[in-house]
C-alpha cells in the first residue's frame, strides 16, 4: 500500500513506510541517473512521514523532550534509477543495537527489484540533558520488523568508520541558509552534497554502483566554517573528513565503488 506523505497518519499505522517517486530532472547528473544526494533526501523523507505515522515525529519527541539525531548511514546503489523512471521508496524500524536505534531504506524499480538498499542508526537524545537516552525508550513501541534487513552482519553497515590519517584539505565550505534545516544545523544530505564535489566530476557520472558509508560526529552550525580532507585510498574507494575550525571532526565518510 502506498502512503501519502502529506498526510502520514491518514491511512493508519503501517510498519514499512512505502510511496512512489518519479524521478524527476533535478535529481539527475549527466549520466541521466538518479544522484547519490538525492537517494539521501529520498531516504530522509521517508523516515521522517514514518516517524510522524507511527506517532514519534518531530512534535511528538519534542512533547516528551527528546529529539531524533542521525548518527550514522550506509546506502548501497546497485543500479541507479534513470530520469522518469517511476520507483518506489520504502522505510521501516529495525530494532536497536546498544545506544542507536536502527532504520532500513529500500528503492524498488517498477518491476518491484531492489536497487537501492540503505541501512542507519539513530540516536535517541534528551533536548535538554543533550545526552543519549537508551533507545528502547522509544523502539519497544514501534515495529521491529524482523528478518526485513537490507545489510547482511557481515556488510558492517551503518558502523563506526576509522578515523584516517593520510588524508589532505581538499576543499572548504561555510555553513550558510541553503545548508541548514529546522534545525538550524547543516542537514545531513548536505554532506553528501559537499562530498560529490570534491570528487571528481566524471568518478560519479561513470558509477554504476556506489556504497557510502558516513558517520556525523558533529553538528554544524550556520556560519561555521568546515574544511573537507579527502584521499584516494585505492583505485575504487575515497575517503572523507569534514573538519570544524575547532579541528573537531564534523563526519567522517567513505566512498566505494563495487564491481
Amino acid at each position: 500500500m502506498n502512503c501519502d506523505p502529506s498526510n502520514p497518519k491518514g491511512a493508519g499505522i503501517v510498519d514499512v513506510w512505502q510511496e512512489t517517486i518519479p524521478i524527476r530532472f533535478g535529481l539527475i547528473d549527466r549520466s541521466d541517473t538518479l544522484t547519490l544526494d538525492a537517494i539521501f533526501r529520498f531516504f530522509q523523507e521517508a523516515a521522517i512521514s514514518h516517524a510522524e505515522n507511527l506517532g514519534v515525529g518531530r512534535e511528538d519527541m519534542a512533547n516528551t523532550g527528546q529529539v531524533w539525531i542521525l548518527s550514522r548511514m550506509s546506502v548501497l546503489v546497485n543500479r541507479r534509477p534513470r530520469y522518469r523512471d517511476t520507483v518506489t521508496v520504502r522505510s521501516w524500524p529495525r530494532g536497536f543495537e546498544k545506544l542507536f536505534a536502527m532504520r532500513n531504506y529500500e528503492i524498488k524499480d517498477k518491476d518491484g527489484v531492489s536497487v537501492v538498499s540503505g541501512r542507519s542508526a539513530w540516536l535517541v537524545v534528551d533536548m535538554e540533558k543533550r545526552r543519549p537516552l537508551r533507545p528502547q525508550i522509544v523502539m519497544d513501541r514501534l515495529p521491529q520488523n524482523e528478518k526485513l534487513d537490507t545489510f547482511t552482519a557481515a556488510d558492517n553497515a551503518a558502523a563506526a568508520l576509522e578515523e584516517r590519517t593520510n588524508l589532505q584539505k581538499t576543499a572548504e565550505r561555510k555553513a550558510g541558509y541553503t545548508d541548514l534545516d529546522y534545525n538550524g544545523h547543516v542537514n545531513n544530505v548536505r554532506y553528501i552534497q559537499w562530498i560529490e564535489d570534491t570528487l571528481n566530476l566524471h568518478v560519479l557520472e561513470k558509477a554504476a554502483k556506489i556504497r557510502l558509508d558516513i558517520n556525523y560526529l558533529n553538528e554544524i552550525f550556520e556560519g561555521e566554517t568546515v574544511e573537507i580532507y579527502s584521499a584516494q585510498i585505492d583505485e575504487k574507494t575515497y575517503a572523507f573528513e569534514g573538519r570544524k575550525e575547532t579541528r573537531q571532526a564534523a563526519f567522517r565518510a567513505e566512498l566505494r565503488l563495487p564491481d
